[in-house]
């Protein structure tokens, strides 16, 4: 009888495990096929009669092609820690490039959230994730150059990430002669943005060859995907990690920067998810990085939490279509700036939180290409028209294209009182998004972690002590209150909150000459404690022609150990703004180029590239 009943049970057991593979088997494979720095602009599907893109074309044939697809943050990593938790980079507190801030124990990664729904989780084998916060490889069932969905164990449904580099930014710096490219340099259409010389034409032909060697690639893992003979059972998405590469595209939130090809390929016995009535449609909702992490948890019938920031797009929690997507940058490698972006389906609104540095600053990786550099030179030559020119002047508060007739997005229409309307709607939005996501941007870089302590940004903007409100309307009243706030930034200079000094040093930054009755409050500001606040006094106070004051603080902040090294580079970057290289400031660039020792992590080397870029500018350094 024992024997009977035993035998029963294990019936049992095994029908039971049988039917728990078959449920596991029900869910869909999903395979992700990244390509590095490609617009959508270059592949063929997306209306390049010039590319050569046919693997991709034809899986936009097979599949589902969302033409108006945006990542959040116009370069890699920051755009992968989107991706990642569901949750903006500028929420989380990781945006800055090359940034080790930790993550908030509050918000968890997709890969965990995917093996705990059954599946076997692979990644070959891109991180670069932008926070310090986990062994990256510990979220991973596997993450390694051999890392593959063949390796999972019977009866597993698969995630699996194939990242290829053949279009990065870093392989247009190798350059191909002329008589070697597939591609040529004389038949390739420049943007009106770009000056038409000799080395803009090469890099734009040379890339449209990295474009077509990185669609063999994606060939040639669709193949496997077909030999595997698990295409049927596999949803394939393919999506580029953030614009082009080009001058102007990767790091900028234009539309050259942000628009990347996204393609979902779904088989026929998934057809419940279809985007569309049938594959080979168009699908015009707009979607963002920020709604991959959600609609991979709808797909798998996972809950989505309520701390994540974006929208579902297929599957039983699908929402509406949104009306908007945001983008936004911050630090880019040795380079500050801040700026914020709104997307609809007509227009682009860009705020400029740092109007006094030039669209284009020198980013040294970025001017490893020779068109970059080169575009500099014929600007500083008086060979560019104004749109040529505008990445090197001084930029306005705020742009506003109309993207569907500017496409290259060159004709600003803030100022043009017949999209009044449109510039204060998209203004609002852009404001309340930064309210709703608790945007860390508010707080300067150089000051994380007097505000967070051991804890992220991203917890700290969410507490008590967070005087979030005050920010938000701080940065608001410095980019665009005027010379009528004047009163009212002398008083944030007052304030303890070290980000408020901030917002009140940048509203007298911005207002020039109108800011000369706040002098004397200028020299108190650039003696403060915080390198940010003490930076920005420094260079107002250059402006209204107190250069002795704004140099002694410079070198102040330069040669006090008291001052980490963020702000140190905060302050390199306003000496070069200023263009003065008098011997005082020279001594301190390069008393700070001898001490890079006590430094370690990415702000070493981004005050090594920013000094030596400044000695070599000043012909102190030989390049």
């Amino acid at each position: 009888m024992n024997s009977i009943k035993l035998i029963a049970f294990s019936c049992l057991a095994t029908s039971m495990y049988s039917q728990a593979q078959q449920h596991e088997q029900q869910k869909p494979n999903i395979l992700w096929i990244v390509s590095e720095d490609n617009s959508a602009y270059f592949t063929g599907c997306y209306g390049n009669t010039y590319a050569t893109t046919p693997n991709i074309d034809k899986l936009a044939r097979q599949g589902f092609l969302y033409n108006r697809a945006y990542c959040p943050h116009a370069v890699c990593a920051p755009s992968r820690n989107c991706i990642l938790t569901g949750v903006y980079a500028c929420s989380n507190g990781n945006e800055n490039m090359r940034s080790l801030y930790p993550k908030s124990d509050q918000v968890h990664t997709y890969p965990e959230y995917l093996r705990n729904a059954g599946y076997y989780c692979t990644n070959n084998s891109k991180t670069d994730y932008n926070t310090s916060s986990f062994n990256y490889e510990s979220i991973w069932d596997d993450c390694s150059k051999t890392a593959h969905y063949k390796n999972r164990p019977q009866g597993h449904p698969f995630f699996a990430v194939f990242n290829i580099e053949l279009s990065h930014e870093g392989q247009n710096h190798k350059l191909t002669p002329n008589k070697d490219l597939r591609h040529h340099p004389e038949e390739v259409f420049l943007p009106p943005y770009s000056p038409d010389i000799p080395e803009m034409r090469h890099d734009w032909a040379q890339y449209y060859d990295k474009i077509e060697d990185m669609d063999g690639r994606v060939g040639k893992f669709l193949n496997e995907l077909e030999q595997s003979g698990e295409a049927e059972n596999t949803i394939v998405m393919y999506y580029g990690d953030n614009g082009g590469i080009l001058p102007r595209s990767k790091r900028f939130v234009y539309e050259t920067g942000t628009r990347v090809p996204f393609i979902v390929r779904i088989p026929e016995k998934f057809n419940d998810l279809y985007p569309a009535e049938k594959p080979g449609d168009k699908v015009d909702r707009i979607i963002n990085f920020v709604d991959f992490t959600p609609t991979l948890l709808s797909i798998t019938g996972t809950p989505i939490p309520g701390y994540m920031q974006g929208n579902a797009f297929l599957g039983k929690q699908k929402t509406k279509d949104p009306q908007y997507t945001f983008m936004s940058r911050q630090r880019m490698d040795e380079r500050y700036d801040l700026v914020r972006a709104v997307r609809d389906k007509k227009f682009r609104y860009i705020r400029n939180y740092m109007p006094f540095r030039i669209t284009m600053q020198h980013v040294g990786y970025l001017f490893k290409a020779s068109s970059a550099e080169a575009w500099f030179t014929a600007f500083k030559r008086g060979k560019t028209n104004a749109a040529q020119s505008f990445p090197f002047l001084p930029k306005p508060v705020e742009e506003l294209y109309d993207s569907e007739t500017d496409p290259w997005e060159v004709n600003n229409l803030a100022a043009n009182p017949a999209y009044a309307s449109d510039l204060k709607r998209m203004r609002k939005v852009q404001t309340d998004y930064m309210r709703r996501i608790k945007d860390v941007g508010l707080v300067p870089e150089t000051d994380y972690s007097d505000f967070s302590g051991a804890q992220s940004m991203y917890d700290y903007m969410r507490s008590a002590s967070c005087p979030f409100d005050q920010l938000l309307e701080a940065s608001d009243l410095a980019t665009l209150g005027g010379k009528g706030n004047l009163s009212t930034f002398i008083k944030f200079l007052k304030n303890p909150n070290s980000a408020i000094r901030y917002w009140g040093a940048t509203g007298l930054l911005i207002l020039k000459n109108d800011a000369r009755s706040a002098i004397p409050a200028l020299k108190e500001a650039a003696l403060d404690k915080s390198g940010a606040v003490a930076t920005l006094a420094a260079e107002a106070l250059y402006g209204l022609d107190e250069k002795k004051a704004a140099c002694e603080a410079y070198v102040r902040i330069l040669n006090l150990d008291s001052f980490n090294g963020w702000e140190k580079l905060f302050a390199m970057n306003s000496v070069d703004a200023i263009q003065d290289h008098s011997p005082e400031l020279i001594a301190a660039v390069q008393m700070q180029r001898s001490r890079l020792n006590k430094f370690v992590g990415p702000e070493k080397e981004y005050l090594l590239r920013n000094a030596e870029y400044l000695l070599a500018k000043w012909g102190v350094l030989k390049n």
